[in-house]
């Protein structure tokens, strides 16, 4: 198994976590950013990083790992072909978290749900909704790195959340950011170039 260092230093390595002025998906900012494609560019380390998730959960009898898009869809595969299952991924169709593409979950499905990067948990909370509503029995939710410090609510106990990385780190809403009373320009990253 990796240690938690082993794990951030992949990610440093990797530039896959970044120091600046960044607008998350959350709306929040942050002088910290994970830029996990700079990592999952890499099948070796994403195939890596997904083994010790799967290791983790080896126990839990997983008959399905489902992910949110985008991210998600790259840990589910690895993660479900490290523990020989299927693999699915949700997806958001006119705002809600839905499964498409023919997916479907049958009632009692030992489901781990995977997401790479957490900061509210909004998006793994979406994919816990959409198993509960097709009566899957939840097992674990796996993430690479929990940003959250340990804040993120998922709706599942959590004792059957398990991350390769946990961070703390600090989150400002616009109006109380200190890196924009010091007007430090935004560091513009990731999928969504919204300021």
């Amino acid at each position: 198994m990796m240690t938690e260092k082993e794990v951030k230093q992949l990610l440093i390595d990797t530039k896959a976590i970044l120091e600046g002025h960044f607008l998350l998906t959350s709306g929040l900012h942050s002088p910290l950013y994970v830029e996990k494609f700079n990592v999952l560019q890499h099948p070796q380390y994403t195939e890596k990083l997904c083994r010790e998730l799967a290791e983790y959960f080896q126990n839990e009898k997983v008959e399905l790992v489902i992910g949110p898009m985008t991210g998600g869809i790259l840990l589910a595969h690895e993660v479900g072909k490290a523990l020989g299952t299927r693999a699915i991924f949700t997806e958001r169709e006119k705002g809600v978290m839905t499964l498409r593409r023919g997916f479907k979950i049958e009632p009692g499905t030992r489901v781990l749900i995977v997401e790479d990067i957490v900061t509210t948990g909004g998006s793994v909370k979406e994919v816990v909704d959409v198993v509960n509503q097709s009566q899957g029995e939840i097992v674990g939710v796996g993430l690479l790195v929990n940003r959250s410090g340990g804040k993120a609510e998922f709706g599942v106990p959590k004792e059957k959340v398990h991350a390769l990385l946990n961070l703390t780190v600090p989150t400002y809403t616009p109006d109380a950011c200190p890196l924009c009373a010091e007007k430090i320009p935004m560091t513009e990253r990731g999928s969504r170039h919204n300021k």
